[in-house]
């Protein structure tokens, strides 16, 4: 059951909303390698300690692969830690992306080419995933695709753009297909999408007792207003 269609401009209203709410959003890196470093600080942190990390990385100048891969274990180590728990296995993970795009030289170009490919390249990335590979594809790559993680999937279901299932592969596809129908087929619209969906989901539209109260997008959500007394 993927619920009823949505008029074509009432995703660009609700967009614009957030837009106006939150202000303008910092979208993920858009360099292949810095949005994969990225991916790996984020596991389990916050963006603050993710961000933290990132920058301390910039500093040292050890963003591309070669810089890391000749970086002194102490300097990643004290970085990497800024990200919060699960140091081990954060430079664990980043060990391995490191040679993966140092034996592809030619990875960035091939993920922004045809997408089969370039979807079987980011397979050998640690730490990714799907909605990973479709933020590497969006943002590195320009290919527009929507990457849908938890948060992304509750704003939408609850928007009425695609339905759960009990399988998340299907939901995600689910939701991907109903905003896919409405949203014009250009790589700024999908960043914007994610970036204010991601957000949103994070902060207000949260799994357990959402701000409903405060959300500039109430009126149109049915999950919402039955909620409220």
């Amino acid at each position: 059951m993927t619920g009823p269609p949505q008029p074509a401009g009432r995703l660009d209203r609700l967009l614009d909303r957030l837009r106006v709410f939150y202000g303008l959003l910092a979208e993920p890196p858009h360099d292949p390698f810095t949005l994969f470093v990225w991916e790996v600080l984020s596991v389990h942190s916050t963006p603050r300690k993710r961000d933290a990390a990132l920058a301390s990385l910039k500093r040292a100048r050890v963003l591309t692969p070669d810089a890391m891969w000749r970086a002194p274990q102490k300097l990643l180590d004290a970085s990497v830690r800024l990200a919060g728990p699960y140091a081990e296995n954060r430079l664990s993970a980043l060990r391995a992306g490191v040679d993966v795009f140092r034996r592809s030289r030619d990875l960035a170009a091939v993920i922004r080419g045809p997408l089969p490919p370039a979807r079987r390249a980011l397979k050998a990335l640690p730490r990714m995933g799907e909605a990973g590979a479709a933020r590497m594809l969006l943002f590195a790559a320009s290919h527009p695709v929507l990457p849908v993680d938890a948060r992304v999937s509750r704003v939408a279901r609850r928007l009425g753009y695609g339905a759960e299932d009990t399988s998340f592969p299907k939901t995600a596809r689910s939701v991907r297909e109903a905003v896919g129908r409405v949203l014009p087929p250009t790589t700024d619209a999908y960043r914007r999408t994610f970036v204010y969906f991601e957000h949103h989901g994070a902060t207000t539209c949260t799994e357990t007792d959402p701000h409903c109260g405060v959300c500039p997008l109430l009126a149109d959500c049915s999950f919402g207003t039955a909620r409220q007394p």
